[in-house]
């Protein structure tokens, strides 16, 4: 393959419809790493719409095999927290033939690196789903110290949410009560607020698009790593499972 965009990985990306923040992902992403997007059905947020938004996986994954990319990722925390990323990732396989990733895995593996076990969770959620990612969590031995919320009723309304805002709710946590901070949700503009909400807070901070672009450069074994978005992106990832022919 000759050089060009898309060089060093090519990612199929699975992101909700009704999600405005698709971009921050690609944004992020070194040079030669190029994002292929294709939506998932998601006007709405709660429990019920979230199992919904992967009712059909295997259509749109389908979609994204065509662009011949290298793995895929389904990037909505909750909905993949929610149906389970095994089975998730299973489906995918079974329907392209393709590795997947879902933004829940990457979470999880970002916390373990950055050492963040009993975090505060700032999330722009309706409390059932607050209530159901602060259970799976725990049943993966991380304690929510603290959950602090805008919460919307739409993923549209969830990035409309200024970054500022999301600044100055990490503003109020208790530093000294929990060991890093986590934003979950793929659908909200964090990302170049990162950096400075750590160097306030003394803390590390995890964004589910951050997660999943580190966990995605992990697998695919690209070494090349931004900078500004993060102590995640300086830590050194474990040994890569896929690697680009």
């Amino acid at each position: 393959m000759s050089l060009g965009f898309g060089h060093l990985a090519r990612i199929g990306h699975l992101y909700p419809s009704g999600g405005l923040c698709d971009y921050e992902i690609q944004q992020m992403s070194p040079d030669g790493v190029q994002f292929v997007t294709t939506r998932l059905p998601f006007p709405s947020t709660g429990i019920e719409e979230d199992l919904l938004l992967v009712e059909n996986l295997e259509t749109h994954a389908r979609l994204l095999a065509d662009a011949e990319v290298d793995i895929i990722a389904i990037n909505c925390t909750a909905a993949t927290l929610l149906s389970g990323p095994d089975l998730l990732n299973r489906r995918v396989h079974a329907a392209t033939g393709i590795e997947s990733v879902t933004t829940i895995e990457a979470v999880m593996a970002a916390l373990a690196a950055t050492g963040i076990h009993r975090p505060a969770l700032l999330t722009p959620y309706p409390d059932e789903v607050v209530g159901a990612e602060v259970e799976y969590l725990r049943t993966h031995g991380i304690d929510v110290v603290t959950s602090l919320g805008i919460p919307r009723s739409t993923p549209v309304e969830q990035a409309r949410i200024e970054p500022q805002q999301w600044q100055d709710l990490a503003d109020t946590v208790d530093h000294t009560a929990v060991d890093g901070v986590l934003f979950s949700c793929a659908g909200i503009r964090i990302s170049d607020r990162i950096d400075s909400i750590e160097r306030r807070l003394g803390l590390p901070v995890v964004a589910s698009n951050q997660a999943l672009l580190w966990h995605l450069l992990t697998r695919l074994g690209v070494p090349a790593r931004p900078d500004g978005f993060g102590s995640l992106f300086s830590l050194s990832p474990p040994t890569p499972l896929l690697m680009r022919s």
